[in-house]
């Protein structure tokens, strides 16, 4: 009786297995037909019913999930499923695969140095894909413009400093030359002095040094009238 429960046992979970994997496939087909038909979120929607199901956590519903996300351009969580998908053991052609719609994902989030090297890593496991060396030669372009544009920012930026401190040296070089001709015109509005008024001027001023040593002088001859020391 016990070998009777066990094979009924076995078989039962042997069917419940068969139920859940048919309704797995039923939902991956599903999913497939929905992303034909280019209703991207009700197949990642059925994509994920089927990972529900699936114990083992296969790589391919996982990996259509990533391709409706990337139809969705719903490109950070694409890169976080294809990025996920890339510790799996698969062999050379699954991996490039997922390197590929994973430099794909990147290189929509611009992010074309990451984009780069994912695409490389399709490449090392297929390269024969004429698909990835195209998006690769597309990425690198891409990059090398960035890189220039950026180059040309950078000189734009270096240009208009340049060009403000020349502007300011001007106005202040201006400023200066303002300045000089003012002190220049106010030097030549001084009045002149004529002639008879600087021989007046010299005359007065020799008629003060006259009457100071007239004054001088009389000042001497008092202090020695009054002079008070004896003498023997």
């Amino acid at each position: 009786m016990r070998w009777l429960k066990l094979i009924f046992i076995i078989g039962f979970i042997l069917f419940a297995y068969n139920v859940f994997a048919q309704k797995e496939r039923k939902y991956i087909r599903q999913g497939n037909r929905e992303f034909e038909n280019e209703r991207f979120e009700q197949s990642e929607i059925d994509y994920r019913k089927a990972i529900d199901l699936d114990e083992k956590k296969s790589h391919k519903p996982l990996f259509n999930v990533g391709s409706a996300l990337y139809k969705q351009e719903k490109y950070t969580e694409a890169i976080d499923q294809f990025s996920n998908l890339t510790n799996y053991e698969l062999n050379k052609e699954e991996k490039a695969k997922i390197y590929h719609n994973l430099g794909n994902s990147l290189l929509q989030s611009n992010k074309l140095q990451e984009s780069i090297e994912a695409y490389k890593n399709a490449l090392r496991n297929n390269p024969k894909d004429m698909d990835t060396k195209y998006n690769l030669a597309y990425a690198q372009k891409k990059l090398e413009e960035q890189q220039q544009d950026q180059n040309q920012d950078q000189n734009q930026d270096q240009n208009q400093d340049q060009n403000q401190d020349q502007n300011q040296q001007d106005q202040q070089d201006q400023q200066d030359q303002q300045d000089q001709n003012q002190d220049q015109q106010q030097q030549q509005q001084q009045p002149e002095i004529s002639k008879e008024d600087a021989e007046r001027i010299l005359q007065a001023l020799a008629n003060d040094e006259k009457e100071t040593q007239k004054k001088v002088k009389e000042q001497q001859a008092a202090a020695a009238k009054v002079k008070t020391e004896k003498e023997w």
